[in-house]
């Protein structure tokens, strides 16, 4: 009699450290829903990320500052229910890490509770090193994200290449000292990602900062070739979504209009 196959255990936040030491790569993708939640988790990543780039990729605003707290734990309980193995991370929205530990700590909870992820992402220099100590100190997981931090696009004049090596090792250590578990290297050079992963002790996970990192995280859209916008140098595509998804659309409306669908196999009675 044919044994049933037990479930696969689900990856945790000490696996990521345990692959750091042994050297094996780690990979995170975006979901935002039950399809791509599954998807990500078949093909058997590490992460997945319910990112705040749900307000550009899915709501098609022109940053990830519009993003609510009622949206990611919208799209974050989707993601979560679909995906059984990879660990699960949602981002915390703008500005609530700046708002104090006590509202962080309210916001991530809610987070939590309401989604069933397993960690949450927030960005931040080392001046929310005390929210994250917060955050650590009442049980949440932290991902920390340093560089080009998107919500604070503005203030950073666009989206550009960190150079300021000093102020990213800055911020990665102190993410790092304050419990952070692993911290996003985002848009940095090559040399910066490779000191911070040298001289921090916990992952980085690198997205436009070379291939030096513990890992590397990408958005869904952009590696399945279904952006409409500019898609960033370092991104490459596996697929052509966008197009494959375009055509089946209008070869349907074509046999509709030809009146060839629905044909006899589509016909029900």
């Amino acid at each position: 009699m044919t044994q049933p196959t037990a479930p696969a255990r689900r990856i945790a936040v000490p696996d990521l450290a345990a692959k750091r030491q042994a050297g094996r790569p780690i990979t995170m993708v975006t979901a935002y829903d039950w399809p791509t939640g599954r998807l990500a988790d078949a093909a058997g990543v590490d992460c997945v990320l319910v990112g705040d780039s749900v307000a550009m990729v899915v709501a098609g605003r022109t940053s990830t500052i519009p993003a609510t707290l009622e949206q990611m734990i919208y799209h974050g309980e989707i993601v979560a229910r679909a995906v059984s193995r990879a660990l699960v991370v949602v981002d915390l929205p703008f500005p609530l890490q700046h708002l104090g530990v006590r509202t962080a700590v309210e916001s991530c909870a809610r987070i939590l509770k309401e989604t069933g992820c397993q960690a949450v992402k927030l960005e931040g220099t080392a001046g929310q090193a005390d929210v994250i100590a917060g955050l650590v100190a009442a049980g949440i997981p932290v991902m920390a994200h340093v560089g080009l931090r998107p919500q604070a696009v503005h203030q950073l004049g666009g989206y550009r290449m960190q150079r300021d090596l000093d102020a990213v090792t800055a911020d990665a250590r102190a993410a790092a000292e304050a419990g952070a578990f692993a911290v996003v290297l985002e848009c940095v050079p090559r040399e910066a990602a490779r000191v911070v992963t040298a001289t921090v002790g916990i992952p980085t996970i690198g997205i436009g900062a070379g291939p030096d990192c513990d890992g590397q995280v990408l958005v869904m859209h952009d590696l399945v070739g279904l952006s409409f916008d500019r898609v960033p140098k370092f991104v490459r595509a596996y697929a052509d979504a966008k197009t494959t998804l375009a055509d089946a659309i209008g070869r349907w409306r074509a046999d509709v209009e030809s009146r060839s669908f629905p044909g006899p196999a589509e016909t029900l009675g």
